[in-house]
C-alpha cells in the first residue's frame, strides 16, 4: 500500500486537494466552467390581444406578454445583460391545420418585427412547431388518428420563413419531424434567407417535465401523448442518430431538451460534435427550484446556479432557461 511504503503523513501532505479550494479567489482562479450572461437564452411567451401581462401559475414569474407589452419584458432583460430571447407564441384560436403558427399576422411574426425594431441588436429565435396553434395540441397535421410527416414538412417550413421573413435571427423546429431541418432549411435558402441560422431541437424527449410549459403555452394533447414523435428517455444512442442527421440537413446549432436528466446527452454530443450545442432548461425544472424553494427546502439562487453550471459542464455553449433574468443578475453580483 502507498500508506505503507512512504507514511500516512506524506501521502497525506502529498494529496491535499482541499489546498486548491482554501479561498474564493483560489476557487475562481482554477474554476474549469464558467457560466457567463452571453450564453443564456430568455424563452418568452407572446401572446395574442393587447394590454396583456398574464401570470403563468405553475411557473412562478413567468408570464404571458402580448406583442404591446413585450417590449418593456425584454427591456428589463437587455437591461441585465440578456442579448438573447426564444419566442413562442400563442394564439386567440386554433384550427386543425394550425394556421396561426404559419400567419404573418401571427403573434410570433409580430412580436419578432416589434423586437428588432425596439432592440436592433437582440438575437432573437423563434420556435418553429404547431402544437400551439392547433386545436388537438399535436405538433404537426393528423392524418388517420396521427402525426402525418410528410403533411405537416410544408407547413413547419412555411412557419420558418415567415418568421425569418419578419426579422429572425434563428428558426428553431422544435415538432421532432424526420427531415424537418432539411425542409426548412432548402425553403429559407429559396427564400433568400441564406443567412439564417438553424437552431435544430434534435435530440428531444418524451418528457415529464414539459407540464408547465404546456400550462403556459396551451398545448397539451387532447388525446395521446407524443411519443411516436418525441425520442424514448431510455435512448442515448438514438440521439447521437438524430443530432448527427440534424447536422447533416444543414443545422448550425442542435439542441438537447431537457436539460438536467439528459447531462449524459449533452456531455457525448459535445465529445462527438464539434458544433454549438444548446441545451434547454425546460419549465419543470424551472418549477420545481421554484416550488421547492417557496417550501423553505432549496436555496433557490444556489440550486440554479448549481444546475445552470452542471449543463454548462457537461458541454453546453447556450443554455436556454426560464432563470435568465435572475442567473444573468446573480452573476452581475458575483464579479
Amino acid at each position: 500500500m502507498l500508506e505503507e511504503r512512504l507514511g500516512r503523513k506524506e501521502v497525506e501532505a502529498g494529496s491535499k486537494l482541499r489546498r486548491l479550494r482554501r479561498t474564493d479567489a483560489i476557487r475562481d482562479m482554477l474554476s474549469e466552467n464558467r457560466l457567463h450572461v452571453s450564453s443564456l437564452v430568455a424563452p418568452v411567451f407572446v401572446r395574442d390581444g393587447e394590454h396583456v401581462e398574464e401570470p403563468v401559475a405553475s411557473m412562478p414569474g413567468i408570464s404571458r406578454y402580448s406583442v404591446d407589452k413585450l417590449s418593456d419584458h425584454v427591456g428589463r432583460l437587455t437591461d441585465v445583460g440578456i442579448r438573447s430571447v426564444l419566442l413562442f407564441g400563442i394564439p386567440d384560436s386554433k384550427d386543425d391545420a394550425g394556421t396561426g403558427a404559419y400567419s404573418a399576422d401571427g403573434p410570433v411574426p409580430r412580436a419578432i418585427r416589434e423586437l428588432k425594431s425596439q432592440y436592433p441588436t437582440l438575437v432573437v429565435a423563434a420556435d418553429v412547431c404547431l402544437c400551439e396553434y392547433t386545436s388537438h395540441g399535436h405538433c404537426g397535421v393528423l392524418e388517420g388518428g396521427t402525426v402525418s410527416n410528410a403533411r405537416t414538412l410544408p407547413f413547419l417550413a412555411k412557419a420558418a420563413t415567415q418568421y425569418a421573413d419578419a426579422g429572425a435571427d434563428i428558426v428553431c423546429p422544435s415538432a421532432m419531424m424526420d427531415g424537418q431541418v432539411l425542409a426548412i432549411r432548402k425553403a429559407l435558402d429559396e427564400s433568400g434567407h441564406e443567412e439564417e441560422l438553424l437552431m435544430g431541437y434534435s435530440a428531444k424527449y418524451a418528457s415529464s417535465f414539459y407540464g408547465p410549459f404546456r400550462d403556459a403555452a396551451r398545448s397539451a394533447p387532447s388525446f395521446g401523448d407524443r411519443k411516436g414523435y418525441q425520442m424514448s428517455p431510455a435512448n442515448s444512442r438514438e440521439a447521437m442518430r438524430e443530432i448527427d442527421s440534424d447536422i447533416k440537413e444543414g443545422a448550425d446549432i442542435v439542441m438537447v431538451k431537457p436539460a438536467l436528466p439528459y447531462l449524459d446527452v449533452i456531455s457525448k454530443a459535445r465529445s462527438r460534435h464539434d458544433v454549438p450545442i444548446a441545451a434547454y432548461s425546460v419549465s419543470g425544472e424551472y418549477s420545481m427550484i421554484k416550488a421547492s424553494s417557496a417550501k423553505g427546502w432549496l436555496d433557490e439562487r444556489g440550486a440554479a446556479m448549481e444546475v445552470a453550471t452542471s449543463i454548462k459542464r457537461a458541454g453546453a455553449d447556450i443554455i436556454i432557461t426560464y432563470f435568465a433574468e435572475q442567473l444573468a443578475v446573480w452573476l452581475r453580483e458575483e464579479q
